[in-house]
């Protein structure tokens, strides 16, 4: 005995006819010219003429990962939105502390609190901000914070020496100089 075969169903149909539509089209982005020059307005009704279109990350476009050939020797066009240089010299000088965030586009490295081995009751935290991307003496901020444990055992905010920051932003100065220096050799 001999069985109709069913018919598809709506949904099989819809499916198929909307997978087809997704090949041909984008089969058909392959012919796609992005350098297509389109119509501007010239305010009356008459048309407008053809020139390429602009965009907003200017004229060479968005720029993730740099280009070294652009300002060679500085440091910063190794992918990183700031000096290669003091970025590693400020990763480099803060190694000894936990990161809590570092973030290579912006210039910005947080450390968590660290209490050093010798005093338990004290902990320090900073905070690094590269500036630019010349390698520059006014191109990194530091801010240091410091914190003491009192008598029932909370931490209470305590004073930093005004020369620590800048301690610690010559000292990564001096690690980029160092590093720019190896790189040249």
């Amino acid at each position: 005995m001999l069985k109709a075969t069913q018919a598809p169903s709506g949904s099989r149909i819809l499916a198929a006819v909307a997978a087809g539509l997704f090949l041909l089209f984008t089969a058909a982005c392959q012919y796609a010219d992005p350098d297509t020059a389109y119509p501007r307005s010239s305010g009356d009704r008459g048309g407008g003429t053809y020139e390429p279109r602009e965009s907003i990350f200017g004229g060479e476009g968005l720029q993730l990962f740099g280009n070294s050939d652009q300002n060679p020797g500085q440091g910063g066009g190794s992918g990183i939105g700031v000096n290669s240089f003091l970025w590693r010299a400020s990763l480099d000088t803060i190694s000894f502390m936990p990161l809590a965030s570092a973030d290579p586009f912006g210039g910005v490295i947080i450390t968590d609190w660290y209490s050093p081995p010798e005093t338990k009751a004290e902990r320090v935290k900073l905070n690094v901000f590269i500036l630019g991307r010349d390698l520059r003496a006014d191109g990194i901020r530091a801010s240091v914070f410091r914190q003491v444990q009192n008598g029932s055992g909370a931490w209470v905010d305590a004073d930093v020496r005004v020369e620590t920051a800048a301690d610690l932003e010559n000292a990564i100065l001096t690690r980029a100089r160092q590093l720019r220096i190896a790189s040249i050799q």
